[in-house]
């Protein structure tokens, strides 16, 4: 009999009151899992007495490229920000990557102060750590990365690798390019992550399945082809556990009630990601019956990174 444990992620918690809301709501509905927090978003403090009133698993998302740093000394005079003050932005980091403008110094000094301060927050170290807008599987940063969760014994994270990407015509080609390089990245920096004892689960899904493209019958045929695919080529396990076989999936979802300017964001106010219906729409899909009926006929148990 095949196990299959599901991390439902829900990411960017802490951007603002109404996306705590929604993620919230999704938790409390059974719909999401875990959660990932934004540690310089607006409404951060508020996220973490949610998740500690509502004992919800709690991991950070680790940001380089939206709004303001943390570390105080990176607020002023910084490779990382831009002329207005704040980071380059999803492309504009990616950009000052690749021409080498960034110091990995102050890399690793911003990401250990979201660490520090999430553990101000939370009153314990991320479960688990990844990185706002796939930052963290970027050329260079991706050592720092994954040194910076050795020191701290953060034991997992996201690889987003997702089986079938490319046979998902309904991606438009701009945003499929992108995903593409985070695939390739996410390929070179597997071994990076492995030599430091980093984990992450079997199976990966979230980029076919985002906003407008998510519904029940996308993310239940991407868990049902992605198991198949990743069952067809890892080999049975020598010494099969009582429950039988094990897959592991994280599904990265990003629902919410639409944030409403000037409240939310980084330290910019909220962007048009955040103020999309398509916030409302994951969160309306994802508290589907059918969803949950679908995950129980497949032996589906939505679980945290604190079960694996």
């Amino acid at each position: 009999m095949l196990q299959v444990k599901l991390i439902v992620t829900g990411d960017d918690f802490g951007y603002c009151p109404r996306r705590n809301q929604g993620i919230v709501d999704c938790f409390l509905a059974g719909a999401v899992s875990n959660v990932s927090l934004l540690v310089n978003g607006s409404a951060a403090e508020d996220a973490a007495k949610l998740a500690r009133r509502h004992n919800i698993p709690i991991g950070l998302h680790a940001n380089l490229s939206e709004g303001s740093p943390v570390c105080e000394v990176l607020k002023t005079n910084s490779s990382l920000l831009n002329q207005d003050g704040f980071f380059h932005g999803k492309m504009g980091f990616r950009t000052a990557l690749s021409k080498g403008l960034l110091n990995m110094s102050e890399v690793k000094q911003e990401l250990k102060a979201q660490v520090e301060l999430f553990h101000e927050l939370t009153g314990h170290l991320p479960l688990h750590m990844d990185g706002h807008q796939h930052i963290h599987v970027l050329p260079e940063v991706r050592h720092i990365f994954a040194e910076v969760l050795r020191e701290y014994g953060i034991k997992y994270t996201r690889v987003p690798i997702e089986p079938g990407l490319h046979n998902c015509d309904w991606i438009p080609p701009a945003l499929m390019d992108f995903y593409l390089g985070v695939e390739e990245d996410s390929f070179n920096t597997v071994d990076v992550f492995t030599q430091h004892g980093i984990r992450w689960t079997d199976i990966y899904i979230g980029l076919s399945t985002m906003g407008k493209n998510m519904s029940v019958g996308n993310i239940c045929s991407a868990i049902d082809s992605a198991i198949v695919e990743f069952t067809s080529k890892a080999p049975a396990p020598a010494h099969p556990t009582p429950q039988g076989r094990i897959v592991t999936i994280e599904l990265m979802v990003h629902p919410g009630y639409p944030s409403v300017p000037p409240v939310g964001g980084c330290g910019e106010g909220p962007d048009d990601f955040s103020q999309s219906w398509e916030r409302l729409h994951e969160l309306q899909t994802l508290m589907q019956p059918e969803l949950q009926s679908h995950y129980k006929s497949r032996n589906i148990q939505l679980c945290s990174f604190k079960d694996l």
